[in-house]
């Protein structure tokens, strides 16, 4: 079982930023794909971000350039980056490592 807690979500404005941060009750260490997920109203949840083990990633096409996602295996987190933020980004987003999920957090970017 590994519980997934996010943190770091939050109001701002477009054009903004924000942090997002995964922490991982286990030692991350041997967990190869970690992601960030989100999901908007009305929506599907869709993929947005994933880090391998070796720090390998991919991004949806609607966030790359602006969203950056890293992990730290010391402290076993995973964070996502946010910049340039649009209201096409309001979503509750989600960590997800193998099966298990993080209960979300909020963004919402106002315009």
């Amino acid at each position: 079982q590994v519980q997934l807690v996010e943190s770091g979500g939050g109001l701002v404005q477009a054009g903004g930023s924000l942090r997002l941060s995964c922490a991982a009750s286990v030692n991350i260490v041997s967990i190869n794909a970690m992601g960030w997920y989100r999901q908007a109203p009305g929506k599907q949840r869709e993929l947005v971000a994933t880090i391998t083990r070796g720090g390998s990633t991919t991004y949806a096409d609607s966030v790359k350039g602006r969203f950056t996602i890293s992990r730290d295996n010391a402290k076993n987190t995973m964070s996502l980056e946010m910049n340039s933020l649009k209201p096409e980004d309001t979503a509750i987003y989600y960590c997800k490592s193998g099966v298990f999920w993080g209960q979300g957090t909020q963004v919402t970017v106002s315009s």
